[in-house]
């Protein structure tokens, strides 16, 4: 089983290097499936918009939804969410040679969202990378059976593991 996952510290950290990663190995004729995140931030707000792209070419769904002025919910839109699960799933029937999913966050800590598909995955033996923030590292461990490699969250290691785990997926030599 190959399955990583990385863990930055800075706001969006996680999502511009997942997004790179995935953009890298599109250009190199890549064969991906899942989802990256781009963050757009709100003039009037301090929070972001959300949108996911669902590998290898869209479409692009927002995945955030506002709640109005002085709302402290969360902001996301889980109909939307699970549309791209959805899709990734359809996806993944092509059988690719690396899934990316951008985070393991609240919704796949209580067991829905990308969780199942990182499990069928998994049993597909479909490399996945995975970005999990710290709140949530040990709810992804417990799910994985402590079995995912935690990786250096630069470019040049996600490389290095992808080359190990599936040496085909960064390029279609």
């Amino acid at each position: 089983m190959h399955l990583a996952y990385v863990i930055t510290t800075g706001r969006g950290e996680t999502d511009r290097l997942l997004s790179t990663f995935a953009e890298r190995l599109l250009q190199q004729g890549g064969d991906l499936a899942g989802v990256v995140q781009t963050n757009t931030e709100c003039a009037d707000d301090s929070k972001c918009d959300m949108d996911l792209k669902v590998l290898p070419d869209g479409p692009v769904i927002r995945i955030s939804q506002s709640l109005g002025a002085g709302a402290r919910g969360c902001r996301l839109d889980p109909s939307a969410l699970e549309e791209a699960v959805a899709r990734v799933g359809e996806a993944l029937d092509t059988q690719p040679r690396l899934l990316i999913i951008n985070k393991f966050g609240k919704h796949e800590a209580d067991g829905r969202g990308f969780r199942p598909l990182i499990a069928e995955a998994m049993m597909r033996e479909i490399p996945v990378i995975v970005g999990v923030n710290g709140l949530n590292e040990q709810k992804f461990l417990d799910f994985t059976g402590g079995d995912a490699e935690r990786v250096t969250p630069d470019l040049d290691t996600l490389d290095a593991w992808i080359e190990k785990a599936a040496p085909t997926a960064g390029a279609s030599a």
